[in-house]
């Protein structure tokens, strides 16, 4: 169902996007958390970027739906690091960070499958590359 990938050092999974929609629907939601904590953490790893915190994006998938805002702007912030990463490598067909919002709004349940598309391409692109740094404009300001 999923297949490991090495990227400079270190291991990224390649799911199967129906396998996690399907997944996500048998656990009742409990695997798209997981799922968005995973995601969340290997972008972080990926990136370098230790701004990108799995911990507070779940938060705010969850408990954020009591002030309504959160989960939109996590799940934008999260759209956006996957583009990132297909700016870097180079991938043409790139992900829509406004889709995901509108995804959450209607069916969120979607989510997974169509950013996790996007994140086999980055993993498929990236399998033995060294990847470029992020540039420095793009590096965020070291954790204080």
């Amino acid at each position: 169902m999923a297949e490991l990938v090495t990227i400079d050092g270190q291991r990224y999974k390649k799911r199967e996007p129906l396998g996690v929609l399907g997944l996500s629907i048998i656990t009742v939601g409990i695997y798209w958390l997981y799922w968005y904590y995973v995601t969340n953490e290997e972008i972080r790893r990926f990136e370098k970027d230790e701004t990108v915190r799995p911990g507070m994006a779940l938060l705010a998938i969850t408990l954020g739906w009591f002030i309504l805002v959160p989960p939109f702007i996590s799940v934008y912030n999260t759209s956006k690091h996957i583009v990132q990463m297909e700016e870097r490598l180079g991938i043409q067909q790139q992900l829509s960070p406004a889709l995901n919002v509108i995804f959450l709004l209607i069916v969120g349940i979607v989510i997974p499958v169509y950013s996790q598309e996007h994140l086999n391409r980055v993993w498929e692109r990236a399998r033995g590359l060294r990847v470029p740094p992020p540039a420095p404009g793009e590096m965020p300001p070291p954790p204080v």
